[in-house]
């Protein structure tokens, strides 16, 4: 029923559509412009009333050393499921990430046998509370570049909590 014959034809078959999506992307791509890299500049600016930019600060809330403070290890725990896929809490077992034992006051980079990104190194230096808080909440905000490929913990409380989980790891 299947011979060598017709195997080739549906492998190029396969082939010729891809190309064919390809260059479709390639050329809409070309004419459009990449889609998210593209920002154009307003042309005019409709005044609203009542749009009045006030003088007084904006409450952000506790800081994060008031938040670290009374983080809760047991909360961050629970909170660690969503970084086992890419780091290990066990010392010398890198997976994807570094291992993370001890990571709290490390100093960034340490991990032998890893690599790391630049952007992490140039950075800091050490692996403070709040430099992790930062890092936590924008990756690549923080350290433009890394491979860290997480979109952040948005929720103070959340990067308080696993933070304090990480740090009570290694007494």
């Amino acid at each position: 029923m299947f011979d060598t014959m017709t195997l080739t034809k549906l492998l190029g078959g396969f082939c010729g559509a891809l190309l064919i999506f390809l260059l479709g992307s390639w050329a809409s791509s070309a004419i459009y412009g990449s889609y998210g890299h593209y920002h154009p500049e307003q042309a005019y600016i409709i005044p609203v009333e009542g749009d009045e930019v006030s003088d007084e600060p904006v409450e952000e809330g506790p800081s994060f050393e008031e938040v670290f403070a009374s983080a809760d290890a047991a909360a961050g725990e629970a909170l660690w499921r969503n970084c086992q896929a890419c780091h290990a809490t066990e010392q010398g077992v890198n997976g994807t990430g570094p291992y993370l034992h001890g990571v709290v006051g490390r100093e960034i980079a340490a991990v032998d046998g890893f690599n790391y990104s630049g952007a992490l190194q140039e950075k800091a230096d050490v692996w403070s509370p709040e430099n992790l808080n930062a890092f936590l909440e924008d990756p690549s905000g923080w350290a433009p570049g890394t491979s860290m490929g997480y979109n952040g913990m948005r929720r103070v409380g959340d990067r308080a909590n696993l933070i304090a989980y990480l740090d009570s790891l290694d007494d």
